[in-house]
């Protein structure tokens, strides 16, 4: 497996798996009228908006970073921080393809996620916000050392609502996970 950084043209697979992710890990808890209605094509619209600016600047459209995990040709998962105007690093999203979770992509994904933080903003908090009812999302970051820092109702675009968590890492967690891993 290689970790590298992604590009423009890695849109479309990167919104379809995070479709095919958000299917498989919200299946019960979001409708599924949403999943398998118009959350594709917002997903690839997202995706594409956000990378069409990386080849502009360092870092995409709205200032964040792509992590591709792969092996060959196969993307295995993804992981997308953004820069916060707090000085905070969301780690907005981080998926698997779900044929392959409980393989160690993700503990690697994020290990690359904290490294790139810790380099290009030094001293910063990662933080993400994960659904309340995201059982094994939330056994993973509490493992990886995250602690709740926060609950919420997150609203949907397509007018839902769910309870969902927040989880941070300070620059002492995210060293101790780096070093770890």
């Amino acid at each position: 497996m290689e970790v590298r950084t992604g590009t423009p043209q890695d849109a479309l697979l990167v919104a379809s798996l995070h479709t095919d992710s958000w299917q498989a890990a919200y299946a019960g808890l979001m409708p599924a009228s949403y999943l398998d209605g118009p959350l594709r094509d917002q997903q690839a619209d997202m995706w594409k908006s956000r990378l069409a600016s990386s080849t502009q600047r360092d870092g995409d459209a709205d200032g964040g970073h792509l992590l591709i995990a792969e092996h060959g040709i196969d993307l295995l998962g993804f992981a997308y921080l953004i820069p916060g105007h707090d000085g905070r690093i969301l780690l907005d999203n981080l998926h698997i393809d779900p044929a392959q979770t409980g393989g160690g992509i993700g503990g690697c994904l994020l290990r690359h996620a904290f490294a790139w933080a810790a380099t290009t903003h030094p001293g910063q908090p990662v933080y993400l916000e994960v659904l309340r009812d995201n059982a094994r999302a939330i056994a993973f970051y509490t493992k990886a050392g995250g602690h709740a820092t926060a609950a919420r109702m997150v609203r949907f675009p397509a007018g839902f609502e769910l309870p969902e968590i927040e989880y941070t890492w300070d620059a002492d967690a995210i060293s101790a996970y780096t070093a770890a891993h």
